[in-house]
C-alpha cells in the first residue's frame, strides 16, 4: 500500500507556467499556460481551469476561465492579492478538470511559500504539478439548484432544490439553514427573495422556486448570487458561504450560466461547492469572451 500511495504522489500531472510580481503590499500572481496535463476524460484529454489563492487568507480565491479538450491550455491571466505577511503566505496555484455532471477532479498543484522567493524582480518560471494537499481545505457545503431563462416573457427561474454537508454554525454541532437569491445589475445590488428556515440540519431540503424579470437586454448585466445563512434568533445571522453566476463569472459558475441561456428549458445544475464569504471573482471583462451564449 505504501508503494501504491508513493506512486500515486509521484504520478506525473504536468507543469505549469507561472509568474511574480510584488510591488509595495500587493502581490501580482500571472497564471501563463499549463503542459502535458495529466488526462482526466476517458477521451484521452481534460478541461482544465486554475484556482489561485493566498493559504493566508482563503476567503479571496480567484479563478480562470475553462478550456475544453486540451492538456496544454494557455491562460493569461492575472490576479493580484494584498499580501500582509510575506513570510507566513504560501501561494497555492490548482488545475481542476471541469466536470458539467460531476464533482470536477483536481489534476494537480503549485505551492509557493513566498518567503523562499526574492520578489525584487519579476520572476517567471515553469514547476512541475504536485498531488493536491488537504491541510487547509475548509468544507463549506454545496449547494443545489437549476436555472431557467425565457427570453420571450423575460422570466429568470431559480429554483433552490437543497444543500448538502453544511459547515455547522451552531453549538449544537448542527445549523438553521436558509438561502438568499440576489440579482447584482450593473454591480449594484437590485432584487433578492430568500427560503424558509429550515432548523437544524446541514443538509436542507428546500425545492422553492423564485422568478425574476430580466429584460432580454439586462441580462448580460446581471450577476447571480446564491448565498447560504445560518439563523440566529439572538445574533445576527451569519453566512456559510456563496456561488456567483453570471456572464461575468468564471470557470464552471460561467459554464452553467451559459448553458442556461443557450437551452431555454429548466437547466438541473449538479451540486457546486460553496465559496467563503468574502470570495471575489474576477471582474476582467475578457472571462466572458469564452463563452458564446455571453457575447
Amino acid at each position: 500500500m505504501e508503494d501504491l500511495e508513493s506512486g500515486l504522489e509521484n504520478e506525473k500531472r504536468g507543469r505549469l507556467q507561472y509568474s511574480l510580481e510584488y510591488n509595495f503590499r500587493s502581490q501580482e500572481v500571472g497564471v501563463k499556460q499549463a503542459a502535458d496535463l495529466k488526462a482526466m476524460d476517458s477521451g484521452g484529454t481534460s478541461d482544465p481551469y486554475v484556482i489561485v489563492y493566498l493559504t493566508s487568507d482563503m476567503r479571496k480565491k480567484y479563478e480562470s476561465k475553462v478550456y475544453r479538450k486540451t492538456l496544454n491550455p494557455v491562460f493569461n491571466e492575472t490576479f493580484t492579492f494584498q499580501v500582509r505577511n510575506m513570510s507566513e503566505s504560501t501561494l497555492v496555484m490548482q488545475i481542476y478538470d471541469f466536470n458539467r455532471f460531476a464533482k470536477h477532479d483536481i489534476i494537480g498543484e503549485v505551492r509557493l511559500p513566498l518567503g523562499d522567493f526574492d520578489l525584487q524582480h519579476v520572476i517567471e518560471q515553469w514547476q512541475e504539478l504536485t498531488a493536491a494537499s488537504k491541510m487547509e481545505q475548509e468544507r463549506l457545503g454545496e449547494i443545489c439548484f437549476s436555472l431557467r431563462y425565457i427570453p420571450s416573457t423575460s422570466k429568470l427561474t431559480v429554483v433552490i432544490l437543497e444543500a448538502k454537508k453544511l459547515k455547522r454554525m451552531d453549538s449544537s454541532g448542527l445549523s438553521d439553514p436558509f438561502v438568499k437569491v440576489q440579482l447584482i445589475l450593473n454591480k449594484k445590488k437590485w432584487k433578492k427573495k430568500k427560503t424558509g428556515v429550515k432548523k437544524s440540519t446541514l443538509s436542507p431540503y428546500f425545492n422553492e422556486a423564485f422568478t425574476f424579470d430580466v429584460p432580454f437586454n439586462q441580462i448580460q448585466n446581471i450577476d447571480l448570487v446564491i448565498s447560504v445563512w445560518d439563523h440566529d434568533k439572538v445574533t445576527k445571522n451569519q453566512q456559510i458561504g456563496k456561488v456567483f453566476l453570471g456572464c461575468r463569472a468564471t470557470g464552471n459558475q460561467l459554464r452553467h450560466w451559459s448553458d442556461m441561456l443557450a437551452n431555454p428549458p429548466l437547466a438541473g445544475i449538479p451540486c457546486t461547492h460553496l465559496r467563503p464569504p468574502s470570495w471575489c471573482f474576477s471582474t476582467d471583462q475578457s472571462h466572458s469572451i469564452s463563452s458564446p451564449a455571453c457575447i
